[in-house]
């Protein structure tokens, strides 16, 4: 499936010394290094869009990432975090179900979070930021201040010291002034792209206006990042604009045997009914023939979406089965009709609009 963000980061800290971790891209040694993720940056937008800007002209050299499985966000940034693979450290969407939460449980957004679970407790794989942190390296977080001590960065990104930055030219200062030092990696990431892709398209006038402010911070990071700093840009995944709408159990029986709906349009963990599971999959596939492709949890498995790695903890966690939307599908929870039916762009599937991302070495 090629290299991902788990590789990235573990190849970035292995550049700086960090014991543990291996450099699966070859990265030069590093004593000072800038990482920006740009949330929703995929490579064929970027390839589309990019060149009306001539920050992205001035690219040193560029190497293509692969997004993990579900190419979304909360899956992503734990990866970047941790250094593995999903099945490792089991963010495995937008939601799943909390085991042992009932009949028929509840679901975890991991974004918005749940006071009953503990962060620590659900994602237990120590950061790559907390062993460098530990080593005595500087290890920034540098994004919007909402985020600070969120349960997703407690969970995903713990270890750094957190600096909250809501404007272009104050994340451009904070990571210079956190790279003042050797040793020193900031991180750094933003999301006005993710939001215009979701509420307008790619390649819509709210989405290249937000395109203009990443190429503007790029350029200023450039401009002002100490000497013998490498920068690297990157993304969490891309985005494909929306097709057919399939609303599960309207004008269909996809809701039969169903308990809940999880995931999200793109990439659905759906939990079905004790001894129903054979039967809902086979009427599933019959359905959607090939607007998606379903794995029941042994397929998800043997087929390695998460990773050859799939904890306990997992295990227990992920749908039943899976269905995965293909071309410009989405499968809309019959619950969430409004929110989700007026998003026009989606990811967290597999096609290449979202799972192809760009790896930028501007210094």
């Amino acid at each position: 499936m090629g290299f991902g963000l788990a590789d990235l980061s573990q190849s970035i800290f292995a550049s700086l010394g960090i014991p543990g971790t291996a450099n699966r891209l070859s990265l030069s040694p590093s004593r000072r290094t800038c990482l920006l993720l740009i949330d929703g940056m995929g490579s064929a937008s970027l390839a589309a869009y990019g060149a009306q800007f001539p920050i992205f002209s001035e690219v040193k050299s560029t190497f293509g990432l692969t997004s993990h499985f579900p190419s979304t966000t909360v899956t992503n940034l734990t990866s970047l975090g941790t250094g593995e693979l999903p099945g490792v450290h089991g963010m495995l969407g937008y939601t799943v179900r909390v085991p042992n939460s009932g009949t028929p449980g509840r679901l975890l957004n991991p974004l918005k979070w749940d006071d009953r679970v503990d962060p620590l407790f659900w994602q237990k794989v120590p950061t790559l930021f907390e062993r460098a942190s530990a080593l005595g390296f500087s290890i920034t977080n540098i994004a919007e201040k909402r985020y600070e001590g969120s349960a997703f960065t407690q969970a995903a990104l713990r270890g750094a010291r957190y600096v909250g930055a809501n404007r272009r030219n104050e994340m451009v200062e904070a990571a210079v002034v956190a790279l003042a030092e050797p040793n020193s990696f900031s991180y750094l990431y933003v999301n006005g792209l993710d939001h215009a892709g979701h509420n307008d398209g790619v390649g819509s006038e709210k989405w290249l206006l937000a395109l203009a402010e990443v190429a503007e911070l790029i350029s200023g990071l450039v401009a002002k990042l100490p000497k013998n700093t490498d920068l690297y840009v990157t993304a969490d995944h891309g985005m494909v604009n929306v097709g057919e709408k399939v609303v599960l159990g309207v004008e269909n029986n996809l809701m039969k045997n169903v308990t809940l709906v999880g995931g999200e349009p793109r990439a659905r963990h759906i939990y079905v009914a004790e001894g129903a599971l054979d039967e809902t999959v086979a009427l599933w596939r019959e359905f959607l023939g090939e607007r998606a492709t379903v794995f029941s949890k042994s397929e998800v498995i043997s087929n390695n979406l998460f990773g050859e790695e799939v904890s306990i903890e997992s295990f227990d966690r992920m749908g039943d089965f899976i269905a995965v939307a293909n071309g410009e599908v989405i499968l809309i929870d019959p619950t969430r009709v409004p929110q989700e039916s007026a998003m026009v762009g989606h990811h967290g599937g597999v096609s290449d609009y979202e799972v192809a991302i760009p790896l930028l070495k501007f210094l």
